[in-house]
């Protein structure tokens, strides 16, 4: 079935991503003005007719979080509205991850919430990287492509040429993925036993493997305010490791992050451009290394134009 001429749009969140994505497909991005009105409210237009096209929206749902997932679902609905083929939100960073269950009593189920907005809104499938935890695909009743971009963290991880290589989880939940990174860097475990108190804040009680005299790579999805790393790795010294980093694929970088990265002993902070250093001390961390995921999510974007395979990417 064809699905007309492939359009690539971008939200305002992260166009630098959108031209990198752009260029690896050898298309112009779509032309279309995002303005705010004085109370904020988002005012959208699309300037050229895409009737019988195939929409992508490149728009990670990060902060401002709610401004960037109103945009997006304003986006959409221009887009539904003006006959589009098939419309395919990009969300690189999927925002309200993090409550996929009920945990607690008289909580949100926001990850839930989120899909239903996604698809009310006119979302025909969506394509996102690294869930929070993987079975938020569930929550759409609409396709789902889950890419991860390991493979990207993984070469760059594979060419640091550090020997006596430890992939470290920062808790036990993240045990599976490290295992998979350790995998395939031909890598030693380590595990962190850590106890979250009421407040949020992560107490590391113990490093569960052999970290003396080895180079330990702390790995998760997620560095937000940058707390559970930093205690991860003043750990792993403690315990004898000789060189720490640290990796994840979204780097939310939120309140005390920067600082308290620049004063942990972490040698560098490995992210994915799937969310941006907005801010210009985050700009000029010189731990701090980020990796393009353009050409990952250009690749999903035209097999999925194209009607052909993805699973070559899920990996």
């Amino acid at each position: 079935m064809s699905r007309g001429q492939l359009k690539l749009f971008s939200g305002s969140a992260h166009p630098a991503l959108t031209g990198e994505i752009a260029e690896f497909l050898g298309v112009t991005k779509g032309h279309a003005r995002l303005l705010r009105f004085p109370d904020t409210e988002c005012s959208f237009q699309i300037d050229e007719n895409i009737r019988g096209t195939d929409v992508f929206i490149v728009q990670p749902t990060c902060a401002d979080v709610d401004r960037n997932l109103i945009e997006l679902c304003v986006m959409m609905d221009a887009f539904r509205r003006s006959s589009a083929s098939r419309i395919t939100a990009v969300i690189p960073y999927y925002g309200y991850a993090r409550q996929d269950r009920k945990d607690k009593p008289r909580v949100p189920i926001s990850a839930k919430l989120v899909a239903n907005l996604l698809s009310a809104a006119g979302a025909n499938r969506v394509l996102t990287m690294d869930l929070h935890k993987a079975q938020i695909q569930g929550f759409f009743d609409i396709p789902v492509d889950h890419l991860f971009a390991a493979p990207v963290i993984i070469d760059h991880c594979s060419r640091l040429g550090h020997e006596n290589l430890t992939i470290v989880s920062p808790d036990a939940g993240g045990a599976e993925r490290a295992r998979a990174y350790a995998k395939r860097l031909d890598a030693e475990l380590a595990i962190i036993d850590k106890r979250r108190t009421e407040d949020g804040s992560a107490e590391v009680m113990n490093v569960i493997g052999d970290v003396s005299g080895r180079t330990c790579i702390i790995q998760d999805d997620i560095i937000d305010t940058a707390g559970t790393i930093v205690k991860a790795s003043i750990a792993l010294k403690e315990n004898g490791a000789e060189r720490v980093l640290a990796c994840a694929v979204h780097g939310v970088l939120s309140g005390p992050a920067i600082e308290r990265l620049e004063a942990a002993p972490i040698d560098q902070v490995i992210i994915t451009n799937t969310i941006p250093l907005n801010t210009e001390r985050a700009k000029c961390c010189k731990k701090i290394k980020q990796l393009s995921v353009a050409r990952l999510l250009g690749q999903a974007i035209r097999s999925i134009h194209e009607e052909t395979s993805v699973s070559s990417l899920f990996v």
